[in-house]
């Protein structure tokens, strides 16, 4: 799927005033969970001024979502404000919830501000792509994991994992990623297009620590919730990284956060995300 197919899908089609419709590529045979974040996004953002980016969103995972069926967006407007505008939407297939949403809106001020600095990172150019890496393993990984051109934005990953040994690691990961498209200057594409890669790679630091992966049979592992906060303007068609850590996991359940900078170390989001990831019991 290439980066304007992937634009398609998360371009909503409003079907009625606060009611959208939305689509997802036939693979993979779950819909990937950054998906429906970004569509959700992008449904609420079309009920609001367009002089209010968003700026920030607080989400559940509900139900695995089937990318066979179509997803229906209903956008509650609870609030509308002199300074913040606030959504609640609700994704559902078959009438059944499989995904609920809060964003709030903020008109764009002038006021304090400060940031702690980007943590140390190589520069993007340094760092090998995912289809680089694919091509080198690609005999050893083919029957685990799918190929990465299943993901339409580029990406680079620092501290990369053996998923098929994994060795307990820090639980810390960094990635750049990157649309290989000049967009728009359209501040809601961009944190649309943020909001999709944002649900990427926070559930593997959790399990870092462990010698367990996603891509073993007997791991369940989920998103269950989702927080994302947009700080400033950005493009998504530069290099941004993504500083990656998992203070803490119990009881299955591993908590995550992350950080997002543009090349010039200004952080432009962060984000948290609570994941489960279970070992299940081997069949005799």
């Amino acid at each position: 799927m290439d980066i304007d197919k992937l634009i398609d899908y998360l371009n909503v089609e409003q079907i009625d005033k606060y009611v959208f419709v939305g689509q997802s590529p036939a693979k993979p045979s779950r819909i990937f969970g950054g998906q429906v974040l970004a569509q959700c996004l992008n449904a609420a953002g079309r009920t609001v001024d367009e002089d209010r980016p968003a700026h920030s969103l607080h989400a559940y995972f509900l139900r695995p979502g089937n990318p066979q069926k179509q997803i229906l967006f209903e956008v509650d407007p609870i609030r509308d404000g002199g300074s913040f505008t606030t959504r609640r939407i609700i994704a559902k297939q078959d009438g059944i919830p499989i995904f609920n949403m809060s964003a709030s809106f903020h008109k764009m001020e002038e006021g304090f501000e400060h940031q702690m600095p980007m943590p140390p990172a190589p520069e993007p150019e340094t760092v090998e792509t995912d289809d680089e890496y694919w091509e080198k393993h690609a005999e050893r990984l083919s029957n685990v994991l799918r190929p990465p051109n299943h993901f339409p934005i580029e990406r680079r990953n620092v501290h990369r994992r053996d998923y098929i040994n994994p060795e307990p690691m820090e639980p810390h990961q960094q990635f750049w990623f990157r649309v290989q498209k000049e967009l728009p200057d359209d501040h809601r594409l961009h944190q649309v297009l943020l909001a999709y890669i944002s649900d990427y790679g926070l559930l593997g630091t959790a399990m870092y620590p462990h010698p367990v992966s996603p891509a073993q049979d007997d791991v369940q592992a989920a998103s269950l919730d989702h927080g994302l906060w947009f700080h400033r303007p950005f493009r998504v068609d530069d290099f941004v990284l993504a500083d990656q850590d998992s203070p803490s996991a119990f009881g299955n359940r591993g908590f995550s956060r992350g950080s997002f900078y543009n090349r010039d170390g200004v952080l432009v989001a962060s984000s948290v995300q609570e994941s489960l990831a279970r070992v299940r019991p081997k069949k005799a």
